[in-house]
Protein backbone atom coordinates (compact mmCIF):
# COMPACT_ATOMS: atom_id res chain seq x y z
CA UNK A 1 0.00 0.00 0.00
CA UNK A 2 0.98 3.56 -0.91
CA UNK A 3 1.60 6.07 2.42
CA UNK A 4 2.91 8.84 0.33
CA UNK A 5 4.32 10.32 -2.64
CA UNK A 6 6.50 13.02 -2.97
CA UNK A 7 7.59 14.87 -6.13
CA UNK A 8 10.11 18.25 -6.61
CA UNK A 9 11.78 20.26 -9.08
CA UNK A 10 14.76 22.88 -8.44
CA UNK A 11 16.71 24.99 -10.61
CA UNK A 12 20.37 24.15 -10.43
CA UNK A 13 21.69 27.54 -11.19
CA UNK A 14 18.94 29.13 -8.74
CA UNK A 15 20.47 26.97 -5.84
CA UNK A 16 23.64 27.23 -5.97
CA UNK A 17 22.76 31.44 -5.86
CA UNK A 18 21.17 30.49 -2.92
CA UNK A 19 23.81 28.25 -1.15
CA UNK A 20 26.26 31.08 -2.35
CA UNK A 21 24.45 33.63 -0.54
CA UNK A 22 23.58 31.91 2.83
CA UNK A 23 26.53 29.15 2.76
CA UNK A 24 25.27 28.33 5.97
CA UNK A 25 22.25 26.00 4.17
CA UNK A 26 25.03 24.00 2.97
CA UNK A 27 25.35 22.66 6.65
CA UNK A 28 21.82 23.25 7.74
CA UNK A 29 20.16 20.86 4.58
CA UNK A 30 22.92 18.41 4.36
CA UNK A 31 24.68 15.82 5.98
CA UNK A 32 29.00 15.60 5.81
CA UNK A 33 28.81 12.69 2.88
CA UNK A 34 26.52 14.86 0.82
CA UNK A 35 27.99 18.39 1.20
CA UNK A 36 31.14 17.45 -0.89
CA UNK A 37 29.07 16.43 -3.88
CA UNK A 38 28.60 18.86 -6.47
CA UNK A 39 25.96 21.30 -7.50
CA UNK A 40 23.99 19.32 -9.50
CA UNK A 41 23.91 16.10 -6.87
CA UNK A 42 23.53 18.55 -4.01
CA UNK A 43 20.30 19.98 -5.89
CA UNK A 44 18.88 16.53 -6.79
CA UNK A 45 19.43 15.76 -2.78
CA UNK A 46 17.46 18.55 -1.92
CA UNK A 47 15.29 17.55 -4.36
CA UNK A 48 14.91 14.71 -2.61
CA UNK A 49 14.53 15.55 0.63
CA UNK A 50 11.74 18.42 -0.40
CA UNK A 51 10.14 15.13 -2.00
CA UNK A 52 10.26 12.92 1.25
CA UNK A 53 8.86 15.56 2.74
CA UNK A 54 5.53 15.58 1.29
CA UNK A 55 5.27 11.74 1.24
CA UNK A 56 5.50 11.74 4.19
CA UNK A 57 2.88 14.76 4.49
CA UNK A 58 5.29 17.61 5.20
CA UNK A 59 4.82 17.80 9.55
CA UNK A 60 6.43 20.55 10.94
CA UNK A 61 9.62 19.46 12.72
CA UNK A 62 11.22 17.26 10.12
CA UNK A 63 15.42 17.49 10.36
CA UNK A 64 17.13 17.93 7.24
CA UNK A 65 19.92 16.28 8.68
CA UNK A 66 17.83 13.34 9.38
CA UNK A 67 17.69 12.33 5.96
CA UNK A 68 20.77 11.02 3.59
CA UNK A 69 20.72 10.17 0.12
CA UNK A 70 22.85 7.18 -0.36
CA UNK A 71 23.78 5.25 -3.20
CA UNK A 72 23.70 1.52 -3.34
CA UNK A 73 26.05 -1.00 -4.42
CA UNK A 74 24.48 -1.62 -7.89
CA UNK A 75 24.61 2.53 -8.49
CA UNK A 76 20.96 3.36 -7.30
CA UNK A 77 19.94 5.89 -4.79
CA UNK A 78 18.22 5.23 -1.33
CA UNK A 79 17.28 6.74 1.52
CA UNK A 80 18.44 6.65 4.51
CA UNK A 81 16.72 7.65 7.57
CA UNK A 82 16.44 8.43 11.34
CA UNK A 83 15.80 11.07 14.23
CA UNK A 84 12.68 13.07 12.86
CA UNK A 85 12.50 11.53 9.58
CA UNK A 86 12.25 7.91 11.01
CA UNK A 87 9.98 8.68 13.90
CA UNK A 88 7.43 10.05 11.15
CA UNK A 89 7.82 7.20 8.71
CA UNK A 90 7.58 4.41 11.15
CA UNK A 91 4.36 6.87 12.81
CA UNK A 92 2.92 6.16 9.44
CA UNK A 93 3.39 2.38 8.93
CA UNK A 94 5.57 2.86 5.98
CA UNK A 95 8.10 -0.18 5.52
CA UNK A 96 10.03 0.48 2.51
CA UNK A 97 10.69 4.11 0.42
CA UNK A 98 11.49 4.46 -2.94
CA UNK A 99 13.70 7.14 -4.72
CA UNK A 100 14.17 8.31 -8.08
CA UNK A 101 16.47 11.46 -8.56
CA UNK A 102 17.43 12.73 -11.84
CA UNK A 103 19.15 16.34 -13.45
CA UNK A 104 19.42 17.65 -16.71
CA UNK A 105 19.23 20.47 -18.43
CA UNK A 106 19.87 22.86 -15.39
CA UNK A 107 16.77 21.11 -13.90
CA UNK A 108 17.40 18.10 -10.64
CA UNK A 109 14.43 16.24 -9.72
CA UNK A 110 13.27 13.50 -7.45
CA UNK A 111 10.09 11.56 -6.63
CA UNK A 112 9.85 9.36 -3.38
CA UNK A 113 7.30 7.19 -2.91
CA UNK A 114 6.79 5.60 1.03
CA UNK A 115 5.33 2.34 1.06
CA UNK A 116 3.43 0.96 4.21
Amino acid sequence: MIVGVGIDVVDVERFGETLQRTPALLDRLFTDEERILPLNSLAARFAAKEALAKALGAPVGLQWQDATVRRGDDGRPHLHVMGTVQARAEALGVRAMHISLSHDAGIASAVVIAEG
